[in-house]
């Protein structure tokens, strides 16, 4: 089976399932695990990556309104890796290749018509769901229940754990800065199973738009900032942003140094096998007596507030 996966989080999977040496192709933002790295790369953004975040979000809604996908797949590069399946998602256009892109590029392959695997990752069930329709399209379905069993058990166990826990933090957890943005999807999941309190977002559903004054009025206790694609130091440099609003100083999680930035782009926004290392951080972070996992200063890391 020769595959292309135009997603990160489906690389990841492919590989979780040992089916790795399978692939053949990757998108741009595919980096993890290493060794996929050289792979030949499918897909390219049309926006500018280096802009602001208010300026990216101003492309990604132009381009978006416009039906368009804000990457590109190289119709040429699916020609000359001739695939026989194509892995993407049709969650979400600003997440990955949409799949009518992918549907275009492959009308343009003379040789063979790959199948086509689109995956829909909304809520935490939807990942193992996802994990299982990769598994059954390699014929490998005994590995996809194996590494899913394996996954609930290490995430049942924090879960156990936290629920005993009498401090429910409560947490605003942060996808975008600039406009502010909650997290959605799997991100409330997440916040729960960890022994947190969400405050915006509701599970299974898409990242909400925040008002500031509903921050300020909900006064969190953990500011949680994790914005979609950004590494933990392009997110710092988002910080003075929200550091500049008037009533900043006085929210709680502020005026108690509760304030962490976190890696989005590898963990939280990567619906795949390790969102059991974004449930880790995010107990590490509500719970640090309770639970120490050694992501601190790699997946995340305390913002001083002084």
């Amino acid at each position: 089976m020769r595959i292309v996966s135009l997603i990160a989080s489906a690389t990841e999977i492919v590989c979780a399932l040992g089916a790795s040496d399978q692939l053949v192709g990757r998108s741009h933002e595919c980096d993890y695990p290493p060794q996929i790295m050289h792979l030949p790369v499918c897909t390219e953004i049309k926006l500018n990556a280096k802009a602001s975040s208010r300026e990216i979000n101003d492309q990604v809604l132009r381009i978006v309104s416009d039906g368009l996908s804000v990457y590109r797949v190289k119709p040429e590069m699916l020609q000359q890796l001739n695939p026989d399946m194509i892995i993407t998602q049709t969650q979400c256009e600003v997440c990955a290749v949409s799949e009518k892109d992918v549907v275009a590029a492959v009308c343009q392959l003379i040789d063979r018509q790959p199948r086509i695997v689109s995956l829909k990752p909304d809520a935490l069930a939807d990942i193992w769901s996802d994990i299982r329709s990769v598994a059954d399209a390699l014929k490998i379905s005994d590995r996809a229940e194996k590494l899913v069993s394996e996954l609930q058990a290490r995430m049942s166990v924090i879960s156990k754990a936290a629920s005993r826990l009498s401090e429910k933090p409560r947490v605003a957890y942060i996808e975008w800065v600039d406009p502010l943005m909650a997290g959605g999807n799997w991100m409330p999941e997440l916040v729960g199973m960890a022994g947190g309190i969400n405050l915006f977002g509701v599970a299974g559903k898409h990242s909400p738009w925040l008002k500031w004054e509903d921050v300020v009025a909900a006064n969190p206790d953990i500011i949680f900032v994790a914005p979609c694609g950004y590494t933990i130091a392009r997110t710092r440099q988002d910080m003075p942003l929200l550091m500049k609003k008037p009533e900043w100083k006085a929210l709680s999680a502020v005026k108690n140094n509760c304030v962490y930035l976190a890696d989005g782009n590898q963990y939280f926004n990567r619906p795949g096998p390790r969102v059991v290392e974004s449930l880790e951080i995010l107990a590490e972070v509500l719970h640090p007596h309770a639970f120490q996992f050694g992501h601190e200063g790699k997946g995340w890391e305390r913002y001083d507030t002084n």
